[in-house]
């Protein structure tokens, strides 16, 4: 069964860690984020390479964001447009403050459990669904 989230954050919270906050609190075992929407004054981006973060600031139009949801992690993906139209994308991590609004809706999946545990063929944290 999928249960529909959708929620805003307003001036100030930071993204990331307020959408890991309403996972915990509704207790969503499994999840997708479907879609955010908002602006940004600040934005902390990590690059493909894994080593290199962007840092941006704003004013930034979030244009995408999506990933999945797990009760102790959120790996999402955002991109986000500068006042000239410039796009940038990448991992989101903690440091993109909301400007004035960001609204959030996400799923969360009754019959699944998404938690994240090492593979040693990546080397990362990665999705393990039961």
């Amino acid at each position: 069964m999928i249960q529909p989230h959708a929620f805003r954050l307003t001036e100030g919270n930071d993204l990331k860690s307020s959408i890991l906050a309403y996972v915990k609190a509704h207790s969503v075992k499994a999840g997708s984020l479907l879609t955010g929407v908002g602006c940004l004054s600040e934005a902390q981006i990590r690059l493909a390479d894994e080593t290199k973060t962007l840092s941006l600031n704003g004013p930034l139009e979030i244009l995408t964001l999506s990933g999945t949801l797990t009760p102790e992690h959120v790996h999402l993906h955002i991109s986000v447009a500068d006042n000239t139209g410039q796009v940038f994308g990448g991992h989101l991590v903690e440091g993109c403050l909301v400007s004035y609004t960001a609204e959030i809706c996400l799923v969360s999946y009754n019959n699944l459990t998404f938690l994240r545990e090492p593979d040693g063929k990546t080397g990362f944290d990665e999705l393990v669904v039961s």
